[in-house]
């Protein structure tokens, strides 16, 4: 079985997609996509232009979490948040759900996945709820979305997953965090946690695999990005004593593991030890949200400085032409740059936690 799924992987991975009849630029050219509520109470995929206006607006069945973008089809698969069992194949071309996956029996899904670098294949981040491990579900996208399989995450509570650039290479953010939906949203192993980043190959061979230093074992790894020359940006939730909480934000180095970004104790004051999402904006720049807190971060990792740009409720956070984007819960998407952030729209939504970057855009 296992061999039968990496051959399959092998060959597909290596095939060229067939160019598509239609492509982003065709259903209003949306650069980024986000999860969110609407005025109604009901739940919805967006898609957002470079001028924050809405591209589209399509219905979930519940609350969203995190989405995942065709690299050159206008598809969207959306995630239901965790411990949320669907997952929507979306035509963004025509506003019709193209496909409804569930988790299988025993799994449920962590709000996040990635496609192969030539879109035939969905992978996505999973709980098989018995064991507690984590596992990566994998999807052939180009035959209907059947379920080839799936392989573990390489740890427990695999939440944000993403595809390095340029490569068919997984990395995913293992958060260490036992969970089971019979004990609710409840963390159930918090004093012997274990977060690591792993780098996989797209059939489930483990590359590299990094860990935290004993007393940093209880910031949970969530979110990640990528920069182009392999260092991943890392944001962590911290689980351990409030009052001593280490920095819950890093970088992944290759061949170096992962080194926290110094942030003071009246920086980490009032965040709840809780990042809500990361971006690497350019090769030098990491923006970090900090929903509880009201603010956002922007690392420069050349010169060890922060810049601190309060805005109640931000979340969502992703790169784009000139700088970044970035989303709250009040309905506000922003425009980023080094020097500051400015108001590009307002809309009577509440964005989810999350803002996808449409690759390309």
């Amino acid at each position: 079985m296992m061999a039968t799924r990496r051959a399959f992987l092998q060959t597909t991975l290596a095939a060229a997609a067939a160019l598509p009849v239609t492509g982003w630029a065709d259903v209003g050219a949306p650069t980024h996509l986000s999860a969110a509520r609407t005025v109604q109470g009901e739940y919805a995929l967006v898609g957002l232009r470079a001028d924050g206006s809405q591209a589209f607006v399509l219905p979930l069945p519940s609350r969203g979490h995190a989405a995942a973008a065709h690299p050159t089809e206008p598809t969207a698969v959306a995630f239901a948040r965790r411990p949320g069992t669907y997952a929507m194949v979306i035509d963004c071309a025509s506003g019709q759900v193209a496909q409804q996956l569930a988790a299988p029996d025993g799994h449920h899904f962590y709000g996040h996945g990635t496609y192969s670098q030539n879109g035939r294949v969905l992978f996505t981040t999973e709980n098989h709820i018995v064991s507690g491990q984590g596992r990566i579900g994998v999807w052939d996208a180009a035959a209907g979305y059947t379920r080839l399989g799936d392989f573990s995450s390489g740890g427990i509570g695999p939440h944000e997953m993403l595809r390095q650039p340029g490569a068919d290479v997984l990395v995913i953010a293992n958060g260490g965090i036992r969970t089971d939906p019979t004990h609710r949203r409840a963390k159930l192993n918090l004093e012997s946690m274990r977060p690591n980043l792993t780098h996989m190959r797209p059939d489930g061979a483990i590359l590299h695999l990094a860990e935290l230093p004993a007393d940093a074992h209880q910031n949970s790894i969530r979110h990640i990005a990528a920069f182009d020359d392999g260092r991943i940006a890392v944001a962590f939730q911290w689980q351990g004593d409030p009052f001593g909480a280490p920095s819950i934000a890093g970088v992944y180095l290759p061949d170096q593991g992962i080194r926290l970004l110094n942030m003071s104790e009246a920086m980490l004051r009032g965040l709840d030890g809780y990042a809500g999402s990361v971006a690497v904006l350019d090769q030098r720049h990491i923006a970090v949200t900090f929903p509880r807190g009201g603010v956002m971060h922007m690392f420069d990792t050349k010169t060890d400085s922060v810049l601190t740009l309060p805005q109640a409720d931000i979340c969502g956070v992703a790169p784009a032409r000139g700088g970044g984007m970035a989303t709250d819960g009040l309905g506000h998407v922003h425009a980023m740059t080094a020097g500051g952030v400015r108001l590009l729209a307002r809309h009577d939504l509440a964005f989810d936690n999350h803002l996808i970057r449409i690759g390309g855009a």
